[in-house]
C-alpha cells in the first residue's frame, strides 16, 4: 500500500510542478503581449532605440516561452547568414553574366 502511496504522492508533486509551470508560462505570455503593445505604440512615437531595446526584450522571452536557447539562436543565425551570403553571391554572378542595362536612357 505504501508503494500506491508513494505513486500518488509523486503524481501529486508532478502534477502541483506542471500547474506552476503552465501559471508562469501564463504570466509571462501576458508580459509579452505588454511588452508588444508598449513597442507597437513606442513605433507609432518614433522612439526607435526604445523600441529596438523593447525587440530583444520581446525576443528573448518568446525564446524563454519556446525553450530556445541561446546556442540554437546563434546556430540559426549563422545558417541564415550563410544562405544570405551564398545567394547574394549567386545574384552576383547572374548579373555579371548579363549585360548591364543603362541607368539612364537619352530620349530625343
Amino acid at each position: 500500500m505504501d508503494r500506491v502511496d508513494g505513486c500518488h504522492s509523486f503524481s501529486q508533486v508532478e502534477l502541483t510542478e506542471r500547474t506552476l509551470v503552465s501559471h508562469s508560462d501564463e504570466q509571462l505570455q501576458s508580459v509579452l503581449e505588454t511588452l508588444e503593445e508598449c513597442r507597437r505604440v513606442l513605433g507609432e512615437n518614433q522612439v526607435r532605440e526604445t523600441v529596438e531595446l523593447l525587440s530583444i526584450a520581446i525576443l528573448d522571452l518568446r525564446m524563454k516561452l519556446k525553450g530556445v536557447d541561446n546556442a540554437e539562436l546563434r546556430a540559426l543565425c549563422d545558417e541564415m547568414l550563410r544562405g544570405a551570403a551564398s545567394e547574394s553571391a549567386s545574384r552576383s554572378k547572374q548579373t555579371q553574366d548579363q549585360p548591364r542595362r543603362p541607368l539612364l536612357r537619352v530620349v530625343k
